[in-house]
């Protein structure tokens, strides 16, 4: 494809752009080298009106609207030249297939150049240990990929478990290491045979990739193991100790909790089109949540079909709500001359998206999480009696060194405890750290007296004691090693691990539920 210059209309940047992503539907965006957006949980719209084309991007974390200046093709990448609003300085994205555009040859050489490198580091910085055993082979018995180095340092009867990644790999996988870290400490303690006492975990991630894993370490139990962390620098091949603190690099800031009903009272006239377009089975089930103080999002069983949003109207400063519709990442404006698209989406909806519905069906299939957040949202008392049922905040935005993070469920008990909710429909080895960042941001606002300044939980005594942190899941999948990491964490960490009956779309019931300390 020859590239596509600035000068190229504002349709054809938009039809290039469509054609990419209908052709690469696993694509990501990146920014200075960093994915932003993974397409399969991201939502677009292209306009290519009054001469400009337009890219609105947004997802559960991240929003981002940018002017498209021109297009260029280079070895099946994508690059976006693009202009913020009211800004004159361009800036360039990267489209990609896959958020991994390395081929698997390349990553398996990357990884045995990094084991090498690992294994000269090693013997410089540990001069009193030996190196046991240094591999990544694939076990996936014990949840062990290739993507982490793992190894053994010796010193008589002591050892240490060591755990490291390399630069190359992403930075979930990165920040996936303390995870694989615990787990391999817990293999080789129990496969030691007692001939060696192993002492802790040495965490080896690159250099500047630690922020993470530092706030996670700071809450491992050190009655129970030693901890360490270390940044790597692979060029030169320097090993720095990195400071393990108990709230890591966190610099929160809670978005405020807007006026719900004011934001459905302006909009009102375009919340009552949109109903009256529903058919009488979706219209009982439709969830209308206002997302924030300008959009106002219309969903069936957590899954969004369509959002209102409040904003200027093209061609003058005047605002006016504005009505897009989809089911999947793509959004359609809702004129009178799609109104029959959105009726036959609606019909595709209705007759996929319900609770004895098949899993072959797509639209069953999509966003489980969301649906499960739905269902727990009606019932969190059947969940957790000692939970208020009139204060439950649904994906709550907090933001954390630039990053935003939504809490799943956040809620209160009636002795005024913070509870923290991080709902997994699937199985996760790292539902227990995931859990862990959103608490540690709840406790961090919850200590500073932000959540009452932003209009959370008004007119409850909060109170002073750490929050609460309930991890749920389908009893059949929960990880068998999300157990083996909660143990691990400090007893200030105060957990309930719940499992859900597996039919949980038709009935909300407790399997059974494990609690810290037991």
């Amino acid at each position: 494809m020859p590239p596509v210059k600035s000068e190229t209309s504002a349709a054809e940047l938009a039809l290039t752009l469509e054609a990419f992503l209908a052709e690469h539907p696993r694509a990501a965006v990146l920014e200075d080298g960093r994915v932003i957006f993974e397409m399969q949980t991201t939502h677009y719209s292209l306009s290519a009106e009054h001469g400009r084309c337009v890219l609105h991007m947004w997802s559960e974390d991240r929003n981002m609207v940018r002017t498209v200046t021109g297009l260029d093709v280079r070895k099946n990448v994508l690059r976006i030249e693009t202009r913020r609003f009211g800004q004159a300085r361009p800036q360039t994205l990267q489209l990609v297939p896959d958020r991994d555009i390395r081929t698997p040859t390349t990553r398996e050489a990357n990884r045995k150049k990094y084991l090498r490198t690992l294994e000269r580091v090693l013997t410089r910085a540990f001069t009193d240990f030996k190196i046991d055993s240094l591999s990544n082979a694939m076990e996936l018995e014990h949840s062990f990929g290739p993507a982490y180095a793992r190894g053994t340092l010796v010193r008589g009867a002591k050892a240490w478990a060591v755990i490291a990644v390399n630069a190359e790999e992403t930075q979930a996988t990165i920040d996936g290491a303390l995870t694989l870290g615990i787990l391999w400490l817990a293999y080789c303690r129990e496969h030691s045979g007692g001939r060696r006492v192993f002492e802790g975990l040495k965490v080896i991630v690159p250099a500047g990739g630690a922020a993470v894993t530092r706030g996670r370490m700071g809450w491992l139990n050190p009655a129970l193991a030693k901890w360490e962390l270390y940044e790597l620098d692979e060029r030169c091949e320097t090993l720095d100790s990195a400071e393990i603190g108990d709230e890591g690099n966190l610099d929160i800031r809670l978005v405020h909790n807007f006026n719900h009903e004011r934001t459905l009272e302006r909009s009102q006239a375009a919340v009552d089109r949109l109903t009256r377009l529903l058919p009488e089975g979706v219209r009982s089930r439709t969830e209308i949540r206002p997302l924030s103080s300008t959009e106002i999002s219309f969903r069936l069983h957590g899954l969004e079909f369509a959002r209102i949003r409040y904003c200027v109207a093209a061609g003058s400063f005047a605002r006016q709500d504005a009505i897009t519709f989809g089911a999947g990442p793509n959004e359609t404006p809702l004129t009178n001359a799609t109104e029959d698209l959105f009726r036959d989406l609606m019909r595709r909806v209705y007759d996929g998206r319900f609770a004895g519905g098949s899993v072959r069906n797509p639209l069953y299939r999509l966003q489980p999480e969301r649906w499960l957040e739905s269902e727990l949202k009606q019932g969190l008392v059947e969940l957790e009696p000692a939970i208020r049922g009139e204060f439950v905040y649904t994906q709550v935005p907090a933001f954390a060194g630039g990053d935003r993070g939504m809490i799943d469920l956040l809620s209160v008990t009636r002795s005024g405890r913070l509870m923290v909710l991080e709902l997994k429909a699937n199985e996760d080895l790292h539902l227990p750290l995931q859990g862990l960042d959103y608490w540690l941001r709840v406790r961090q606002v919850h200590a500073a007296g932000e959540l009452q300044k932003h209009g959370y939980f008004n007119g409850v005594e909060l109170s002073d004691a750490t929050p609460l942190l309930l991890l749920v899941a389908p009893a059949l999948r929960i990880h068998p090693a999300n157990e083996t990491v909660l143990r691990y964490l400090k007893t200030d960490v105060e957990w309930t691990l719940v499992a859900l009956d597996e039919h949980w779309r038709q009935r909300r019931r407790v399997i059974f539920r494990k609690r810290s300390g037991e």
